[in-house]
Order: structure tokens, then sequence, then C-alpha cells
């Protein structure tokens, strides 16, 4: 029986391989052997989940026609693979890869760090904060205060409880956006929403419009679904989107969903304007495309002078193109899995019907804790510390890395909790692969593209400051150094900080 659960293409492969920046030697610097080079860019793809474990690899005579190598390259740099554990084969069933005894399973998407590794790992690869105290205490005592009405009932709110729905809708229409508790469901924080709404419009094979680079979660989340993710570069720097691009993909791919974050944008902080806003609905609607407008990070302004632009639902009054998305993780606390969608009744109806088949339901008790937020003035309250923390780390960030990388590139954003950051050159696989051996956990760039594109940079999110932003940034100039000398970082051990 073969002991490989996928398979994986020659030109697919060579495609990923190709996306790996090739580092220029430096002076003195030797380049390995290219049988040693493919080796090391294979292993690379296997660590960061790009390229699954199990997965079969081509054979050494297509792989090496799809590069353009010799077949004996290929041959020794699968034979290296194999005496370090990353690939397994057997006479008839072909080779497959594997990860050595010893070695964590690559994350296919950005999950935390577990609380006892956090010691001697500084984890930047999780955007999110810890909970704005005392809010989150308040706010699950009032929802206990009010719990035991709702303890007589089932229990089961597959389109949110009543009283949360209504108070969403009410924040939308404040907003200047008219909304009925008809047009939202409440959902187990935004995931739960996009994998919905994914489900829904778009079915497997299905083509999904992406901004490239995007949030990796949803990009694995889509993949996961079956789709055919469709990327679409954003503009320069933090300036939002490309609409002629976005006209261009809409009209000739014509994808059944797009998906945007028009508020300071995962990963690159970029802020849509307006005009940008009302182009994109109307470019979406004349291609019969659904735009899901994620707002998770629309209350995380830095900056006093920011002006918000009006949302992008605000830009199709007859609901027939915008499904909206909002969440408390990212605002509130990411332990608060209370996400939301806001639509046409008939969508709302829809997904909530679909439900039965998925989560059937949120938690009550969170719920209520959102609700008890909006209600009392909390949730402005807890959000105004939010911004404050973001604020401050962000600036003791941008101050590090400036100082120990300055050949690093980025521009600052005035909202979000991420920086996108050019790293001068160097492979961001690279520099993740050996930041964990510093001590510093940080998600490269092609975990946010689409067939491994942004090797070149890394994100780094606002959620450490002070003099732990300052130890981060060492430890990232610690990983470059490896990196630019070629070597792997393991004799260096981190250090462990104590804030």
């Amino acid at each position: 029986m073969a002991q490989w659960t996928s398979a994986m293409g020659a030109a697919q492969l060579a495609r990923l391989l190709n996306s790996q920046q090739d580092r220029p030697a430096g002076p003195g610097t030797r380049r390995p052997p290219a049988y040693r080079a493919l080796a090391d860019g294979i292993r690379l793809l296997i660590l960061e989940g790009r390229v699954p474990v199990a997965a079969r690899l081509p054979a050494e005579r297509e792989l090496a026609v799809s590069l353009s190598v010799s077949r004996t390259t290929v041959a020794a740099a699968y034979e290296a693979l194999r005496a370090e554990g990353f690939l397994e084969s057997r006479r008839g069933a072909g080779s497959w890869t594997a990860v050595p005894a010893g070695n964590p399973l690559p994350a296919r998407g950005l999950e935390p760090l577990p609380p006892e590794a956090l010691g001697s790992m500084i984890d930047l690869g999780c955007a999110a904060l810890p909970a704005p105290e005392p809010w989150l205490t308040r706010a699950v005592q009032g929802a206990l205060e009010e719990l035991p009405p709702y303890a007589h009932t089932h229990g089961d709110y597959p389109a949110g409880l009543p009283a949360l729905r209504a108070m969403i809708a009410e924040r939308y229409t404040v907003r200047g956006i008219p909304t009925m508790p008809e047009q939202i469901m409440v959902t187990t924080g935004a995931m739960g929403a996009i994998d919905a709404i994914c489900h829904l419009f778009g079915g497997r094979g299905e083509r999904i419009a992406v901004e490239s680079p995007s949030y990796a979660n949803i990009l694995q989340l889509m993949r996961e679904a079956g789709a055919r993710l469709v990327p679409v570069a954003m503009a320069e720097g933090l300036t939002g989107w490309d609409i002629d691009r976005w006209r261009q993909v809409l009209r000739d791919a014509a994808p059944r969903i797009a998906y945007v974050v028009a508020d300071f944008h995962n990963p690159t902080g970029a802020l849509a304007g307006e005009d940008q806003r009302r182009q994109l609905v109307e470019a979406a609607r004349s291609a019969g495309t659904v735009l899901v407008a994620d707002e998770t990070m629309s209350e995380l302004w830095l900056d006093e002078d920011v002006s918000m632009p009006r949302p992008v639902c605000a830009f199709d009054p007859a609901g027939s193109t915008v499904v909206t998305v909002g969440s408390a993780s990212k605002a509130f606390w990411a332990g608060m899995r209370i996400g939301w969608v806001r639509g046409a009744p008939d969508v709302i109806r829809s997904l909530v019907a679909a439900r039965a088949y998925a989560d059937l339901g949120t938690p009550v008790l969170e719920q209520l804790a959102v609700n008890w937020l909006f209600s009392t003035g909390g949730w402005e309250q807890a959000v105004e510390l939010r911004r404050e923390q973001a604020r401050e780390n962000r600036d003791a960030l941008v101050t590090a890395m400036r100082k120990e990388l300055p050949s690093w590139e980025f521009e600052v954003p005035q909202g979000g909790l991420t920086l996108w950051v050019r790293a001068g050159g160097l492979s961001g696989s690279r520099l993740a692969e050996v930041g964990e051996r510093v001590g510093v956990r940080v998600p490269s760039g092609p975990r946010f593209g689409v067939d491994g594109a942004f090797e070149g940079y890394v994100r780094l999110p606002f959620t450490v400051g002070g003099a732990l932003a300052e130890e981060a940034a060492v430890r990232l100039a610690a990983a470059a150094r490896v990196v630019e000398s070629g070597g792997s970082g393991g004799g260096e051990a981190p250090r462990t900080f104590v804030a």
C-alpha cells in the first residue's frame, strides 16, 4: 500500500521552487552544488507546509525536464532528502515527503505557539494581542447575569441570539447603512463566516479572486474548500487596490466570489479609499461577482488623523453584490470567537439553512458577552485600549527594525496589526526557518501569496512592544546574518527573555 496521500506534479513543484529568490553570493561565499540547492529548496517547501507531508513527488526525469537540470542533479537531491529524513521511497510506489523524527509537522496556517513555548521564543506569527482587561472579565460577568433565561431553552440559535443580531444591525444603521436584524447572522469568528460564504457561493472548482498578498489562513481555507484562487496584485505601498487590474480579472476570469480587506489590509496595512470602494463594487456588480468585504480591522485605526472611508457595503444599497464580514476577534480579543455576516435577507436565510450541516450555532455565553460590550459602551472603551496597545507596539517595532535592519523596507500603516516587510533581498522562507532556531517566529511572505509569490517578504505583527520588540529585531538581525552567510543557524540557541 502506498504511503503517500496526495501528489505534486512536476510543473507545480518547479513553479514553487522557482519562486524562491536566488540569493546572490556575497564576497567569499561559495554557492552550494546544484543538487544541494535543490534539496534545500524542497526541504524549505516541506517545512513551510507549501508541499504537504506525505505528498508524492514527481519522478526524477519529469522534475529534471521541468527545472531544466540533469536527472543526476534531481537524483542526488532526492538522495540527500532521504538521508535527512525529508523523503521516503519504495520501489513501485515512488517517493513521498516526510519530516524527520523530532521535527514538528509544518503549520499550514499561522497557529499561535503554545503558552509553554513563549519563555524562549518571541512569537510574531500570530497577529493577536492579549485581552483588553478589565473589559473581558466585565463582559463575561455581564453575560453570566443575562444567561439564566437562555439556560431554559434548547440553546441552539443558528442565526444568532436575536438581541445580538439586533444590536449589530443597529450599529450598521448608526454608521449610515440601514440594516435589519434579518440581514445579520452571527458566526463562530470571521473564519466561520467566510467558510460559510465560500460553501454557499463557491463550490469546489469555483474561481475566487483574492488580493495578492492576502490573509494566509483565509487563502488556506479557500484552497481546502477546493477553490481556484485568482490573485490580483495590490497597488504599490499603502494605496489600496489597483482598480484597473481588478476590472480586468473580474471581466476575464468571471470569479464567483472576490474576497477583499479594505480596512488596514492584512498583511500590508493598506487602507482602500472611498472612490476605490465604489469602483470595485461597480465592477463586481457588472461581472456578477459576490464581493466579500472583510471588516475585521475596520476599528483599528492607530493614528488620530485617519479619515475612515465609508464601509464597502455603503456602495451597494440594494444589497445584491456585497456580503460583509465582521468580528470581535481582532478588535477585542482572539479568544472571543464571535463573528457576523451582513447580507441581503435571502443570503442570510440560505447561510442559516446550510448551518444545520456545519456547526449549528455559536456559543450563547460568548454572544451575550459581546452584546454586553455593545450595549454598555464597554466595546468602545476596550477598543480604544486595544488601539493604544497596538500603537505603542507598532512604534516600538518600527524603531527597533530601523535600528537593527536598516536595509529592510516597509511603509508604516496608519492602522491594523501588521507590518509587511521586504527583507533586504533575503529569502523569507529561510528567515522563518532560521528565526525559529534563534528564538523568533515569523511567517514568511509566501504564506500570503498564491503559488509561491512574495518570497522576499516577512510579516511582522504589532504584538510585542518595548524591550521585547527590541529583542525581536535583534534576533531577526541574527537570523538575517545566518541566512546571508549561507548557514542554517543550528548552532545558535534562543535566549530566554524576561519582559
